[in-house]
């Protein structure tokens, strides 16, 4: 018996299909080993940073059964995934079991003619791939658990920091703080609408956005005493290149703008995908393609899209650390537009399919044309300045000559803006000159794809991290998500400025960039693991130590003068509660007056007249939450009953449901997030991801809910076609 071990369940079924009954294939799913919860003797810093690991909780079947077939096994392989983390499984799993001499086989897709190669060319466990991982995850334990620590005792108990959260986490708070110290400006937009020779109607927009009113007023003022002609009409022919081919990065970041989703989420789609052997490893950072994939999407293009179509682009990889694939995210059958078995999986396979064969086709041809229009005569008329006394207004357009890889990627296109044709010195009949008041606008909050990329570009994190990244900042409550912007909460805040004034050299970006650099030199066998590890430490930990001795943060300021304590009436101060910022008196704990930041008293808690149903003793109460008011047991935290469903408050939207007609959409919050549902749930369990608008679908009949800023409004329900508007075209 021949034993081929994978990660997966679902790659295990795949590659023993391929392998025609030759091997008995098995999957870890997953680790089968790790450090223990507690951190406790779970790694021996004296003894050289060594990891005491563990088989993990209910792996240990699965250890038991791969142990028993290695016994019997004339042959084991080792084919867990190609990368640092698929290595340490590997190695793991070889510690575990106690497997003397295994194979490691690597395969970047699962094809039967790529496995094949890969069990005919074996090679052995990478112990510097394997340490490396072992450094990371030995550093973020460390860094982990030394500044969490820290931070239950000096700002509330049950926070957490990381070694590359916190830096991401940082670069949210710099980008909030921008923000809030950006003072808008105002200023003027101008446009004319106006009518050619031939009667075709163009709006012009003025060349300058003026910042004085009377400047507006005179603009307008001549604009509509003074003749229009055309100034110029400028031709320019550009090329629009093909992208790369996806890695992860860009692969989050592109699923999250076109497709909504969130990187972890993209991350397990792909997963599967993968898996079912239709695309190639998803954690790279690498854009190369081999030649092999590259014949085969040209032959794909031009039977497809004909010779002119096609041409081979080569694309340099930009991370100077690119090791985790040899190859950028492709299709592993070019010639299969359409794959998986979900809708996700059919959109975001599309979504790699697309990208790959454009990255393959020849530049599209975009004509631009520009039209610029002048205000007055070469001599003074009616009193007024003569030519060159006001700005120019102008008109851009683009006409596509050829579209290339646009071709196979349309969702790049955006849309043709066709001028009529006119000639210089031709002249416009003014129909209307408008002027709109508009105000500057701070940067943009970062969306997930966002943030992704500036972690890319300053170094921060690398392809496997991003989504857990991502998914920590939520889980802990650091960052909110709301319409795609990631808003920091009152906690994040609280524990960035934290970390910020007390440990600024570690969450830099030189210094989490240059980390991570170490880490890379120890997979390529550059540097000793414990001797990095040590260098590191040293400092860190004596650092943490030295911080023990400041002050426990209990007040983050003072409160407006003008808001008084409810009930002594005297100052407040602002302090943090698991629900965030709230004002309290000055003098806690001799009185416990408390706000809302709002400086509303808050409400405390009131009596329903029902006992609990849980405890029997106690008396259900209503109280304040995060997200509303909620009934709960007056015995908390001895008991933790909290009512739900029926009689339970809820935050309202006021819109009714469309499904009863009886109960209205409310706010709730559940283990995705933030949804909405009817009021009268159970009774009535109609739901919907966003807020309603209020407005119900023309086409079907659902609720309309918020959408995205290109996409605004959008119906609830996923068969409707309003539910993708911009799709609609297509």
């Amino acid at each position: 018996m021949k034993l081929l071990i994978v990660e997966s369940p679902s790659k295990a079924k795949t590659i023993e299909k391929y392998l025609d009954g030759a091997y008995t294939v098995r999957a870890s799913v997953g680790h089968i080993r790790d450090l223990p919860k507690s951190n406790k003797d779970a790694i021996d810093i004296p003894g050289g940073f060594i990891p005491k690991y563990e088989i993990s909780p209910g792996k240990e079947k699965v250890v038991s059964e791969i142990k028993s077939l290695a016994e019997r096994a004339d042959e084991v392989l080792l084919a867990t995934d190609p990368d640092r983390e698929g290595e340490a499984i590997a190695w793991h799993v070889k510690e575990a079991v106690g497997l003397k001499n295994p194979k490691r086989v690597r395969f970047y897709e699962i094809t039967k003619d790529a496995i094949k190669e890969a069990i005919q060319n074996p090679t052995e466990i990478d112990d510097n791939l394997r340490r490396a991982q072992e450094a990371r995850r030995v550093l973020d334990r460390l860094v982990g658990y030394d500044l969490s620590g820290l931070i239950w005792k000096k700002v509330r108990y049950g926070l957490s920091a990381g070694r590359v959260q916190s830096p991401a986490l940082r670069i949210i708070m710099e980008r909030e703080r921008e923000i809030r110290a950006f003072k808008p400006e105002q200023y003027w937009t101008i446009e004319a609408d106006t009518q050619t020779v031939g009667g075709i109607k163009i709006t012009l927009g003025c060349d300058k956005e003026p910042r004085d009113i009377k400047e507006v007023e005179k603009i307008l003022e001549i604009g509509n005493k003074e003749e229009w002609s055309v100034k110029s009409v400028t031709e320019t022919e550009t090329k629009r290149s093909p992208k790369a081919p996806f890695t992860t990065s860009t692969l989050q970041q592109t699923a999250s703008t076109r497709l909504g989703l969130a990187p972890s989420r993209t991350m397990g789609i792909a997963q599967k995908l993968y898996e079912a052997g239709l695309i190639t490893y998803m954690r790279t950072d690498s854009t190369n393609l081999s030649v092999t994939a590259q014949d085969q999407m040209a032959a794909v293009i031009n039977k497809k899209y004909g010779a002119n179509y096609a041409h081979k682009n080569i694309y340099v990889t930009k991370s100077k650390n690119a090791q985790e694939a040899h190859e950028a995210i492709r299709p592993t059958d070019a010639s299969k537009e359409n794959a998986g078995l979900t809708d996700e999986q059919k959109e975001l396979y599309r979504l790699i399919w697309q990208r790959t064969l454009a990255s393959q086709m020849s530049d599209a041809k975009v004509l631009r044309t520009k039209i610029t229009a002048q205000i007055g005569s070469e001599t003074t008329k009616n009193g007024l300045p003569s030519r060159g006394e006001v700005p120019t207004f102008s008109i851009n357009g683009s006409r596509m000559l050829f579209d290339g890889w646009l071709k196979a990627d349309p969702d790049a296109r955006g849309e043709d803006v066709e001028l009529p044709k006119v000639a210089k010195g031709d002249i416009l009949k003014l129909i209307e000159i408008r002027n709109t008041e508009k105000f500057t606008e701070p940067p943009g909050r970062y969306s997930e794809a966002g943030l992704i990329k500036e972690l890319e570009k300053r170094g921060i994190g690398r392809p496997s991290t991003y989504a857990s990244i991502m998914k920590t900042l939520e889980e802990r409550k650091y960052v909110e998500k709301i319409n795609k912007a990631l808003f920091p909460t009152d906690t994040g805040e609280v524990v960035s400025d934290f970390l910020e004034k007390n440990f600024a050299n570690y969450i830099s970006d030189t210094f989490t960039a240059e980390m991570e650099d170490e880490l890379d030199d120890i997979a390529t066998g550059k540097r000793e693991y414990e001797k990095t590890l040590k260098d590191f430490y040293g400092p860190f930990t004596k650092e943490v130590k030295a911080k023990n001795k400041i002050e426990k943060v209990t007040n983050l300021g003072e409160a407006d003068p003008s808001i008084k304590c409810p009930v002594c009436g005297g100052p407040m101060i602002i302090k943090l509660s698991k629900n965030g910022k709230f004002l309290s008196c000055k003098k806690y704990p001799d009185c416990a007056g408390a706000r809302k930041m709002d400086g509303t008293e808050m409400e405390g808690p009131k009596e329903t007249g029902e006992k609990c149903p849980e405890c029997k003793d106690g008396k259900l109460v209503e109280r304040d939450g995060k997200f509303g008011r909620f009934i709960s047991c007056s015995n908390y935290p001895k008991c933790k009953y909290i009512k739900k469903g029926e009689g339970a408050p809820v935050n309202s939207t006021g819109v009714k449901c469309p499904k009863c007609k009886t109960g209205e959409m409310a706010e709730r919050r559940g283990r995705f997030g933030i949804f909405y549902s009817c009021t009268n749930y159970p009774k009535c369990k109609y739901a919907i991801k966003a807020k309603p608008t209020g407005k119900l679908c023309p086409t079907c009949g659902a609720l309309m809910m918020l959408g995205t800023k290109t996409i605004p409004e959008r119906c609830s329900d996923k068969t409707c076609p309003n539910h993708r508007p911009d799709k609609l075209s297509k």
